[in-house]
């Protein structure tokens, strides 16, 4: 029998899609209220790698990874996946189609989780709609695609940024950890 535990805290990531500046900084304002701040932006991104939302968004896209500072529990990222959605549902364009694209999920050691709402073979189902995707799993210096990862989250700059996600992440367990002992010396 194994020993049930709680999940060790997590790193929240989002990607975040748009066509206009403007747009990227609301979401990004938005989120950074919910669960900011965040630590880490990355450059604006060219999203070529697919043309799957350009007839909702428009041609012309570009692609923000945003982490954040405060970790979360991993079970959260079913209620951030419902925020996702809900700011993506108050900014639509003149045509009805969102304005941002907004797919949260987290960094752990041992893998970068993204959030869906579309069911497949290797995505388990997490609650509300929301399914999980392992979508790079963790190396000792960085991370690797799976046989189903999108091909940008397989390729570079989007695995360099999410392992220096990894490293921020790692780097603050480790702060955690430091601060719970000397916390136990003084209290002991």
């Amino acid at each position: 029998m194994s020993l049930l535990q709680s999940p060790k805290r997590v790193k929240l990531a989002m990607s975040i899609i748009f066509s206009r500046a403007e747009d990227f900084v609301s979401a990004l304002a938005e989120a950074d209220r919910k669960y900011g701040p965040a630590d880490l932006v990355s450059e604006p991104l060219s999203f070529h790698f697919t043309d799957y939302y350009e007839r909702e968004m428009g041609k012309g896209l570009w692609r923000r990874m945003v982490g954040f500072e405060p970790m979360i529990s991993p079970e959260r990222l079913v209620s951030v996946k419902l925020w996702a959605n809900r700011v993506e549902g108050q900014s639509l364009n003149e045509g009805g189609g969102r304005r941002v694209n907004i797919d949260p999920g987290y960094v752990a050691g041992a893998k970068f989780v993204l959030a869906t709402g579309k069911d497949y073979s290797h995505r388990l189902y997490l609650g509300e709609g929301v399914y999980g995707e392992i979508t790079l799993i963790g190396r000792k210096r960085g991370f690797s695609p799976l046989p189903w990862t999108y091909p940008d989250y397989a390729s570079q700059p989007l695995l360099g940024i999410i392992a220096l996600m990894r490293r921020k992440y790692l780097w603050q367990l480790k702060q955690e950890g430091e601060t719970n002992k000397r916390e136990d010396r003084e209290n002991g």
